[in-house]
């Protein structure tokens, strides 16, 4: 066996020749979701598919193998699977097909599929996570959705992200997420979430946090105010909005409240946790502020 094989085979993506179908469909099945693209450079669907194949063989990071067959070059091997119109997708597991679609399918569509047959892993993953969410342990499903994104930035991992951070009233930051979902894989979920964030975000508002964001907005540079409505913030999960206003006070006076505004910025990074992409940023720039 050439050790260009041997090298696809340990990544996401190979190509199936009559010398490794044997090991790839058998022995390879045995061990993870393997779906077979059968595809042709005359078939235009089969060029609209294929990056949607390999972009999810490489977002899934080994979940699951894709196989390629060029069906002109192959012609034995799509004999034995029947193929007759292309592009043909078939999902292995064990060695025996579990499931098929044929012609161009969008990337939801892909996505949906691979959702009902991936590997025990990534089930067990989201099932916990899941667990989680019904069981109203937010704080407990953020600590795993977090280095899952950071990972494996796929939908479904996105928008429970997404959910997780509305439910702790953090909309700043779940629409963040939302808005860095490709479009091309938004779906209506997509859109009723995006309303469920907004309602969340003008709800959570407290009549006094009103009042203050229309004083603010009024005089802008009076920092008593902006602290103030820092700490309501703080106090409804809004750290995003918090720290901004208290990286605005701590620029123009660094000791504001006496070292007050200090400790509010402090508290709303913690309240961001660990990895928070808005945290780490801040972090930057309070670290540079202050040397």
């Amino acid at each position: 066996m050439n050790e260009q094989v041997v090298a696809n085979e340990l990544g996401n993506i190979v190509e199936i020749t009559q010398d490794n179908a044997q090991q790839i469909l058998v022995e390879e099945s045995a061990k993870r979701l393997v779906v077979i693209d059968f595809w042709a450079d005359w078939c235009a669907p089969c060029k609209a598919l294929m990056p949607i194949l390999e972009k999810l063989a490489n977002e899934y990071n080994g979940e699951f193998l894709l196989a390629k067959v060029n069906a002109d070059e192959q012609q034995e091997i799509a004999g034995q699977f029947g193929i007759r119109s292309l592009p043909t997708v078939i999902f292995m597991k064990d060695g025996k097909p579990i499931d098929a679609f044929q012609g161009a399918e969008s990337e939801a569509g892909v996505r949906e599929k691979l959702t009902q047959h991936l590997g025990a892993g990534g089930e067990n993953m989201m099932a916990a996570i899941q667990q989680k969410l019904a069981d109203g342990d937010f704080e407990g499903a953020l600590e795993d959705l977090r280095p899952a994104h950071a990972e494996t930035p796929r939908y479904d991992i996105s928008m429970s992200l997404a959910y997780t951070l509305m439910q702790l009233n953090r909309c700043d930051e779940a629409q963040t997420v939302m808005e860095a979902i490709p479009d091309e894989e938004c779906t209506a979920e997509h859109e009723q979430l995006l309303e469920q964030i907004e309602l969340k975000r003008l709800s959570g508002k407290s009549p006094e946090i009103q009042a203050l964001e229309a004083q603010v907005s009024a005089d802008p540079d009076n920092m008593e105010l902006a602290f103030e409505l820092a700490v309501q913030l703080t106090s409804a999960n809004a750290f995003k909005d918090a720290l901004a206003l208290l990286f605005d006070v701590l620029t123009k006076n660094k000791e504001f409240k006496d070292g007050g505004a200090k400790k509010a910025f402090l508290e709303a990074l913690a309240g961001l946790g660990k990895g928070d992409p808005v945290a780490v940023d801040y972090q930057r720039k309070y670290f540079n502020l202050l040397h």
